[in-house]
């Protein structure tokens, strides 16, 4: 076999009843226990991939081992991705393990608001945060201010994690009036078609 996948076999065969790969993973199940590092320092467990910010648990109710993994791993070897007692079909499986993700970038920019929020008494912060935890999402007005002081005050964060509200016919306004300075502030959380969008309200992408 090829490094990869012996690097596969030897992680999970020895933690496995059956003596195959097939059949070890058929033991295996994600456990829906997520870990976010914050910053991509950790290892599949799995099959040896680095650099990863997010684990997720599989476990084998056999053995009692459990092992921490990308969730790319999980769908490659078809690991038993459970919801209400059902089996999710591979297309379910990754639409799942997607929206956990999506829920760890969510809270990881609700923890960036909040400590952005204890750096500096403003009600824009407490209010950016606050419109956050119910909407998911920044108006335009808050997202220049946030990624401002985000930078301003150095707390770690990850702009295309968070996302900008543009459906409204006042945030577009918004958009179109602000300078295109404050504009390049949050563009790395805009979305393609948002980005579209800003140009045709006549603001100009920020230099590479």
């Amino acid at each position: 076999m090829g490094g990869y996948s012996q690097r596969v076999r030897d992680s999970i065969l020895p933690l496995s009843v059956a003596d195959t790969l097939p059949a070890a993973f058929a033991e295996w199940s994600f456990t829906e226990n997520t870990v976010d590092h914050e910053t991509p320092i950790e290892t599949c467990e799995l099959c040896g991939q680095q650099d990863l910010r997010y684990h997720f648990e599989i476990a084998n109710p056999y053995t009692e081992a459990a092992l921490w993994v990308g969730s790319h791993c999980i769908l490659q070897f078809d690991v038993a991705v459970m919801e209400n007692g059902r089996r999710l079909s591979p297309e379910e499986a990754k639409r799942h393990l997607a929206k956990l993700t999506q829920r760890m970038q969510l809270e990881s920019c609700i923890r960036a608001l909040e400590q952005l929020a204890t750096k500096e008494v403003n009600p824009v912060l407490s209010g950016a945060l606050d419109y956050y935890r119910r909407n998911k999402k920044l108006t335009p007005k808050y997202a220049a201010v946030v990624f401002w002081k985000l930078r301003t005050f150095r707390i770690d964060h990850h702009p295309s994690f968070f996302q900008v509200e543009l459906r409204r016919a006042q945030h577009i306004e918004d958009l179109r009036q602000m300078p295109t300075r404050r504009v390049h502030r949050f563009w790395s959380a805009l979305s393609a078609g948002q980005r579209r969008k800003a140009v045709e309200l006549g603001h100009t992408p920020p230099d590479e």
